[in-house]
Formats: C-alpha cells, structure tokens, sequence
C-alpha cells in the first residue's frame, strides 16, 4: 500500500466521535433531572445522536488496527505491530483502571472496589488483543479472516438476550466486570467486541480494494445503503429469519434491536465523512481525530476528577439548567481540545513515553 491510500476520513470520524462523547458526557452528567424529558423532540434527538459515540469509537477502533496490522503483514513486517498491538492493548486496560482511582482516598487507607468497573478504554483494549490473536492465527487465510470477523460481529449481536442480564455473583470482580454490567461497568466486552469485529471486517474490505478505481464512490453508497438497511430492515430481517428457521433467540434479539441499528448509524456516518475526505485532510478535525486518547484522559480528569475526587461533578452533579449545559459543553470541548493541543502530545507521543518508561524500570 502506498501513502495515498491512506484512510484520513478516519480521523474525521473519530474526531466526531470524542467531541460528542465530550459533550455527551458533560449534558447527562450535569444537567437537571427536571429537563430529562423523554417527550421532548430535542432531548430525544440529543439522546439519539449520544448514543451513537460508543459505537463509533468502537468500530473505528477495529477498522484502524486491523488496517494497519494487514499493511504491515503486506510489506512482510508484522511482527513490530503486533508487539504494538499487544501494548496499546494493555496500555489501554491500564489507563481505563487508573482513571478511577482516588488517590487521596487509597492514602488514607479506602480502596473502594468501583475502581475495577470496566469502561470504554478496557474494552477496547481487550479487543485490540483479541484482534492480534486473530490476525497471528489467519493471517495466511485472508479470506477466512474476513468471513469469521463477520460472523463473530453478528454472533456477539444476535446472542445479546442470552448474556443481557447476566451476573456472576460467584466470579471474581476483575473478571466478571467485563462480562456484567450489575457491579457498575458502564461497557462489557460483549456485545461491544462485536463493533470492534465489524470494524476490522470493513478494514479488510479496505485493504484489498482501496487502490481500484471507483472504490470510493461505491463504499460511499454502500455505506448508506448498509447502513439504511439495518436501521429499518434488520429487526425485520431478525424476525423473518426466526420465522423461517425456527430459533427463537433471533426474535429475541430483534425486539431490542439497538446494536444492528446502531451499526447502520455507524456506517452512514463512515458514508458521509468518506464522502467528504478531500475537504477533511490535515484540517482542525484530521487533528482532533488523532489526539482521541489525550482527549478522553484530560474529559474524564475534568469531569469525573480522576485521581484527586475534585471533578465537575462534585460541584455541579445534575444541576444545570438547559442553556447552561449547553453553554458549558461547548466550553468543555473548547477547554479539553486546547489542553490536548498546547500541553498533551499526540496519542502516539503517549505510548512511545510509557513504553520507553516501561524499558527503563526492566533495564
């Protein structure tokens, strides 16, 4: 692959998807119950598009890894960025746990067991191994690799009844965080490794075809119409299916059919950004999109007060009114963006420094 087949739309779309997390997560932190109003058409609106950023992060995550990791494999070199895989991975785990910890209270002698909850960054982590085993297993079998990257997508999706409400009272915390969600974790690797899967099935599709001519406007309107389909159709689809072929758990799976449809929203959003790549390269969004990690650590230090308990919440926990949420997002994703610009490096700057403090403590 040369550098023009860069995907920089990429960038795009993950920049998208932190300044909604950022505003996301100021709004239904801060803002007044009162004003919670399912009937309200703008409430619902913003409720929609919020949940749209997790699976976003998600999918994009599994797309660009795998993307890389199948260059890489190309160029005969793999072996470099599978280590980096394995380290971004458990890197990623690390900063998940860290960002809950309270160290003014573990210096007091008060470990509170909430910091072993499982978030967005465990998962992802967790999912980024998972794709380096995959990729170490089949990466002679490329078509093999794509088939069961999809049925994997679709088996974590369909089977979401079967583990909804699951607990595991008698499993230890750290493990069981990351398959319930009743000890608080806000993600737990299933269903969310199914975006992940569908994001490296859609790199794959990439890596093989983004050189051809009119690659581009094709994605671009099977994007949409993908993406179409499973907001409308796949609940349809689900029980037509149960129907013919008897399995009661696809109509299951259909009556709370969130995770299809919000992967039809992940693609349609892909669709528009891809669309959009010429006027997107290196501007203002390109750089925001690359500095996601620096982004999501300064939000949560903000706004949950990682590490010393003094956040946004402590003093405005659920009181604001409508205008000054609104107000407030703005400024927090202008004050969490200028942090990240002026005083963080880029995510790749952060993984160099740990792993280079990494090789000293071994050293």
């Amino acid at each position: 692959m040369q550098q023009s087949n860069r995907l920089y739309f990429i960038d795009a779309v993950r920049a998208f998807a932190i300044l909604m997390m950022l505003q996301g997560h100021f709004i239904d932190t801060l803002l007044a119950p009162s004003y919670r109003d399912n009937t309200n058409t703008i409430y619902n609106l913003w409720s929609y598009f919020r949940g749209i950023t997790a699976p976003v992060f998600f999918t994009i995550s599994g797309l660009v890894f795998t993307y890389l990791l199948l260059r890489a494999f190309a160029k005969g070199d793999d072996k470099g960025r599978i280590k980096k895989g394995v380290f971004r991975g458990l890197l990623l785990i690390g900063i998940g746990y860290s960002l809950r910890i309270n160290i003014f209270g573990w210096l007091t002698g008060y470990f509170n067991p909430y910091f072993l909850v499982i978030d967005v960054l465990q998962c992802i982590g967790l999912s980024l191994i998972f794709l380096v085993g995959l990729h170490v297993v089949l990466k002679r079998h490329s078509y093999i690799f794509s088939i069961l990257l999809f049925i994997i997508g679709c088996v974590c999706f369909v089977t979401e009844p079967l583990y909804r409400t699951i607990t595991l009272e008698h499993v230890p915390l750290v493990i069981a965080n990351y398959m319930t969600k009743s000890n608080g974790s806000v993600f737990t690797i299933l269903p969310w490794f199914g975006y992940s899967a569908f994001g490296a099935f859609i790199s794959t599709v990439f890596f093989r075809h983004v050189h051809k001519n009119r690659f581009k406007p094709i994605t671009v309107i099977t994007f949409f119409a993908v993406g179409s389909f499973l907001i409308y159709c796949s609940s349809w689809l689900l029980i037509e299916l149960s129907t013919l072929i008897g399995i009661e758990l696809l109509q299951q799976s259909a009556d709370y059919n969130y995770l299809f449809t919000r992967l039809g929203n992940v693609l349609i959003l892909f669709g528009l950004f891809y669309a959009l790549e010429r006027y997107l390269k290196r501007s203002i969004i390109g750089r925001i999109g690359e500095k996601t990690l620096s982004i999501y650590v300064i939000h949560f230090i903000l706004l949950y007060g990682s590490f010393t308990g003094y956040g946004l919440k402590r003093f405005l926990n659920k009181s604001l009114e409508p205008y000054e949420a609104i107000v407030g997002a703005l400024l927090f994703m202008i004050v969490a963006c200028f942090i990240s610009f002026h005083y963080a490096k880029t995510n790749t700057f952060i993984y160099n420094l740990i792993r280079k403090l990494i090789d000293k403590i071994k050293n």
